[in-house]
């Protein structure tokens, strides 16, 4: 019986490296794409080997061709940091809307099940807490965060009309704050940049009075319930995320006590369209999927921990000195 295939886009990202990693693990035949304009290929380097691994380096806003059976599309290409897309906000609308679009006619065409990477983000700065899937959000439109946001809530919208009038078979994860080794040092997210500035001997820089919160879910727990989401029969929206809520101050307390810096912390303005609060509720993956996370936060910052040590020198060193959010 020959293996099933499946498409990852964003591949060589944080997260759709992961996923390339769990495919692999399950005896899939993984196809990697990604445009690198964000991804690194030594996320997927050690993957290259595998003779049920290719990689494509392709922008999926541009028509994409993929000969033979495709069984599954997971659609992670797209910018995922405030930095990010405040940089290459055009790329971000256009990964959101247009290649959205291209993967469903993809699977369309390939009969195959696509599963699309939300975020909490569409929530916005939210006015109901925990978050609930029928909470239709606070978003501003036409803020800087606005270029994120609304792509990721038109590709939900997309993808349920080509459910919807096209039946095709389609699953939403919501994806809420989510770390692990892989990250970027440099992606603005309050993770890495508060462990790459305590590595570097800088002062921890919390944006407002801290107060704000945010729930980290490790990697592997984030991975295992996207794949329990795949193959599951659900195709309305569903959060994946920690319950844990922590402010970010108390957050930013833990990693000076994980590293072992003498560094303090500093404060800085609170960005435009900051989410105050950031909590999922998780009652739908628990009832639906049969899920929820495993890994304490102790457990994975330190995994990440040792992660963002053995990075070169010269990688902590291009950090920016300033964040422009925390994610």
């Amino acid at each position: 019986m020959s293996k099933k295939r499946v498409l990852v886009t964003g591949a060589a990202g944080f997260l759709g490296s992961h996923l390339c990693d769990r495919f692999i693990k399950e005896g899939y035949y993984v196809i990697g794409m990604d445009n690198l304009i964000t991804g690194d290929l030594r996320n997927i380097e050690h993957l290259f080997p595998n003779p049920d691994f290719e990689f494509y380096h392709h922008d999926v806003t541009k028509y994409i061709h993929i000969p033979g059976e495709l069984h599954y599309i997971m659609h992670f290409a797209s910018p995922a940091s405030p930095i990010d897309y405040l940089k290459i906000p055009i790329q971000t609308l256009k990964v959101g809307s247009m290649g959205t679009h291209n993967c469903l006619g993809l699977a369309k065409a390939k009969n195959a099940r696509m599963l699309v990477a939300s975020t909490s983000e569409v929530y916005g700065d939210p006015l109901v807490h925990p978050q609930t899937e029928e909470y239709w959000g606070n978003v501003n439109p036409v803020g800087p965060r606005g270029v994120y946001d609304e792509a990721k809530r038109f590709m939900e919208s997309i993808t349920m009309a080509y459910h919807t009038f096209h039946g095709v078979e389609t699953r939403i994860v919501r994806i809420f704050n989510t770390y692990g080794p892989r990250m970027r040092l440099n992606d603005g997210r309050a993770l890495p940049a508060f462990i790459g500035q305590a590595l570097r001997g800088e002062d921890l820089t919390v944006f407002g009075d801290g107060s704000q919160t945010r729930s980290f879910c490790y990697v592997d727990d984030l991975v295992e319930g996207i794949y329990r989401l795949l193959l599951s029969d659900y195709a309305k929206p569903v959060n994946i995320g920690n319950p844990n809520e922590i402010s970010l101050k108390d957050f930013a307390e833990e990693i000076i006590k994980l590293t072992g810096t003498t560094q303090k912390i500093v404060h800085k303005p609170l960005p435009v369209d900051d989410p105050k609060q950031r909590k999922p509720d998780i009652s739908k993956a628990k009832s639906i999927l049969g899920w929820e996370p495993k890994v304490d936060r102790a457990t994975g910052l330190a995994k990440t921990y040792e992660y963002f040590k053995s990075l070169p020198t010269e990688e902590l060193n291009k950090q920016p000195k300033e964040f422009s959010s925390q994610k």
